[in-house]
């Protein structure tokens, strides 16, 4: 059974999973209106890869016979400057969700919820890919300075991104 400052804390972290889902596609609408197509489906795939965050922490605080409770999610962002400020916006989002996941692990182990804490390295090991794939995007789209005929090859490559794959139910 979760105590009540974990399942408060998860339940928190559910809203900001669905956040992150929502400003994604905010961000995929901006690119797709800006004729970025590709950086589109890289969006919307992530925005299916936070709903799947979300809906694992779902499932775990059911499975532990917590009780989810859904809040509001706030209005995202809607416009960028360009697809480097876009893809900056998503780099500091990512920080910010590592930073709410590393919260949970330490609340975890001041509370002594060894199986929160286990289910929890997960997603300590997911912000880290996250962060670096969204880094190693921004670095390129730095590199050729946001513009240029690299930023239409960088789209195309980006749009081949397969819709992800939930993460296995543990």
């Amino acid at each position: 059974m979760l105590n009540e400052k974990i399942q408060a804390a998860l339940n928190d972290q559910i809203q900001a999973e669905f956040f992150s889902a929502y400003l994604y596609l905010s961000m995929a609408s901006w690119c797709e209106d800006n004729n970025f197509e590709g950086f589109g489906n890289w969006m919307r795939m992530q925005a299916q890869e936070e709903m799947f965050h979300a809906m694992k922490i779902y499932d775990y605080v059911n499975m532990t016979g917590g009780r989810v409770r859904l809040q509001a999610v706030d209005k995202p962002q809607t416009d960028w400057d360009d697809a480097v400020a876009a893809f900056e916006g998503a780099l500091a989002h990512e920080r910010h969700m590592t930073e709410n996941i590393n919260k949970l692990v330490g609340l975890c182990i001041e509370e002594k919820d060894f199986a929160t804490h286990a289910m929890l390295q997960w997603f300590v090991s997911e912000q880290v890919e996250e962060e670096a794939t969204v880094d190693a995007i921004l670095g390129k789209l730095t590199l050729m300075g946001g513009a240029g005929p690299g930023l239409f090859m960088l789209d195309q490559e980006l749009g081949s991104r397969p819709a992800p794959t939930p993460p296995a139910a543990e």
